[in-house]
């Protein structure tokens, strides 16, 4: 994990993005509090950690804790988005919200002043390598209309089969942070994997 930070530090990423999985909320088990404390201490980069565990609100404290910067739920896994939310916000850490790439804009309307990032899921979350689902270009589109009309300043970030082929047309929907595991991690040249996933 050391040696892929490292990597990743030399190749001008921006944040590491930290997937958190419970085998619960998605087919799948990832790490927990000891990686993020562990990558916090061996790197400077924001710990960009997103939770895909039901009921995130019995967690937030100690992701803080660990040392996570941003802290995105999922807008599914919760009954009580907004309190959520506050409750990152209240541990000092910016907060944002997941959609799955079948959940509807709607589900953040009226969240809008709660959140410093939105993340929309590009793939069905829980495995890396998947394979970019098209419907979500026109959401991401969407999206940067309705945060632009709210008059925020809200990131778009967009997670699951982001690549050299799709970057551009992500940006200029309106993303403005880019996940991206294979296409980096699985580069020839990583740093250039990077500056093209920037538009450089």
């Amino acid at each position: 994990m050391e040696q892929g930070v490292r990597m990743m530090e030399c190749a001008g990423a921006d944040y590491l993005h930290c997937d958190v999985m419970d085998g619960v909320f998605v087919p799948n088990i990832s790490f927990g509090f000891q990686m993020i404390s562990r990558l916090h201490d061996i790197s400077d980069l924001p710990l960009d950690v997103h939770l895909m565990i039901v009921q995130p609100e019995r967690y937030i404290e100690r992701f803080a804790q660990a040392g996570a910067d941003f802290i995105t739920v999922h807008a599914e896994a919760t009954d009580h988005l907004q309190r959520v939310l506050k409750q990152i916000t209240q541990c000092g850490k910016k907060p944002g919200v997941v959609l799955n790439p079948a959940t509807p804009l709607e589900m953040v309307r009226y969240i809008l002043d709660d959140v410093d990032m939105i993340l929309l899921m590009s793939v069905n979350p829980g495995y890396g390598g998947q394979s970019f689902i098209p419907a979500v270009m026109r959401k991401v589109a969407d999206l940067r209309a309705m945060i632009d009309a709210s008059g925020r300043e809200i990131d778009i970030e967009v997670d699951g089969g982001v690549d050299m082929q799709n970057c551009t047309q992500l940006r200029e929907a309106g993303a403005t942070v880019l996940v991206a595991g294979s296409a980096v991690f699985g580069a020839e040249d990583p740093a250039l994997a990077v500056r093209t996933l920037r538009g450089e």
